[in-house]
């Protein structure tokens, strides 16, 4: 959720409707639109059936943490679509829906009470990782075991900033923002410098220290894809930091994200003799054309930082979304779907996001439509190949062990 950004987009009064409706659970609410994956190759809807080869999709969402559903920063939406039990429901619906391999999510919470059981009847295993502090909501990858085997996992705290991880290029970046003080921050941030002060920030923003201690967080995950080729993709998912005025902290961030995925690319690759593809998904809380967005997308890697090449999948195939978040204080694209070495992965369709003359968005969300303010993003990635035939060591190992039981046994037979 990110509130206090000036007004980018705001939807017309009145659309025509062009979603599809699938039938709805819970009953005297509107009907949810249904998923579309649209086609890369022919523009056509599709399915995950539909292509040739072994084929995962991938969806990135912000569900809107339930601590953070207050009337008073959502007096445009309905109170019914507000509370717990419709929007539980109405979120597990969405996920089904989807039909997702990966769901990398964002602002998750009742994660222990609600969303890892009832996920797991649906067949998905999952890793959880709560911000710190007193925030009770983080990041989760739910992934289908029968799609994929997880080999390995590295959590994100980028409050590691502050214990000098990554920091000796920090302080110039952050004690340059100096000029910013707590009015101004209070009256640039709006209803979320109430939520934030609520949730315990304190001390001096001037302090780099205090300044980037953010609380948020972010997950590596390492799986080999049940597919001939054995395939190894990197899935990180995060949530960056919200407020817009601080666009300092967010590239700290984002710069120490990408350090961390180049690294932990590289363990994989030495740890199981494959080079994999890298997937990094999540709320950046960072508009296209922005430092944030351009420095993930660049060509040049800085100094602090492993050469690793990133591109974002909706840009380079049409375009970015217009809004993935729509409030009427705020409508803008905040999500993102980064790829690196795209080579044995092929995008075959994405995930359309309603723009402005989609009827389910009028007014703003969250609405009966869509239970968070944010919209999923996704696409469906057809598998080109492998990089090197996956040696797992632990496997290995046994295949050595019983090939020379083999040769022994061989050698018995032949000298009787």
């Amino acid at each position: 959720m990110l509130r206090g950004f000036p007004l980018l987009l705001r939807p017309p009064v009145s659309a025509p409707e062009r979603w599809r409706i699938c039938k709805s659970k819970m009953s005297g609410m509107p009907k949810p639109p249904c998923p579309k994956f649209i086609s890369l190759e022919d523009g056509e809807f599709t399915t995950k059936s539909t292509s040739n080869g072994f084929k995962f999709r991938l969806v990135s969402y912000n569900i809107l943490a339930q601590v953070y559903v207050k009337s008073s920063y959502f007096p445009h939406s309905p109170s019914s679509c507000l509370k717990w039990k419709a929007r539980s429901q109405a979120i597990l619906m969405e996920f089904k829906n989807l039909s997702a391999d990966f769901l990398c999510i964002q602002e998750l919470d009742e994660y222990n009470s609600f969303y890892k059981s009832n996920m797991e009847s649906l067949g998905y295993s999952s890793l959880y990782i709560q911000r710190t502090g007193q925030k009770r909501d983080g990041c989760g990858i739910f992934y289908r075991s029968s799609s994929a085997e997880l080999i390995l996992m590295e959590e994100i705290h980028y409050n590691d900033l502050v214990n000098g991880i990554d920091y000796e290029n920090v302080p110039t970046e952050i004690e340059s923002n100096n000029t910013l003080d707590v009015d101004r921050r209070e009256e640039a941030s709006g209803k979320d410098s109430t939520k934030a002060n609520s949730h315990g920030d304190q001390g001096d923003p001037n302090d780099p220290c205090v300044r980037l201690k953010r609380d948020c967080v972010g997950l590596l995950m390492a799986f080999k894809l049940r597919d001939p080729s054995n395939h190894l993709i990197v899935v990180a998912n995060t949530h960056i930091y919200w407020d817009p005025n601080w666009a300092d902290v967010k590239l700290a961030q984002v710069k120490y994200l990408r350090r961390r995925v180049s690294q932990f690319k590289e363990i994989v690759s030495n740890k199981f003799c494959s080079t994999p593809s890298v997937i990094i998904a999540g709320d950046f809380n960072s508009t296209p054309g922005d430092e944030v967005y351009q420095y993930l997308v660049s060509a040049n890697s800085d100094s602090e930082a492993p050469a690793i090449q990133l591109c974002s999948l909706y840009a380079t195939n049409g375009g970015e979304p217009p809004f993935t978040n729509c409030t009427p204080d705020f409508t803008g694209t905040l999500d993102y779907i980064f790829l690196s070495d795209p080579g044995y992965l092929k995008p075959v369709s994405l995930l359309e996001v309603p723009g402005p003359q989609s009827a389910d968005i009028i007014g703003g969300l969250p609405n009966h439509y869509h239970p968070s303010d944010h919209l999923p993003i996704g696409a469906d990635f057809v598998v080109l190949g492998s990089s090197n035939s996956l040696i797992i060591p632990e496997l290995q190992d046994v295949e050595d062990r019983l090939s020379k039981f083999e040769i022994g046994e061989q050698m018995k037979v032949q000298n009787n």
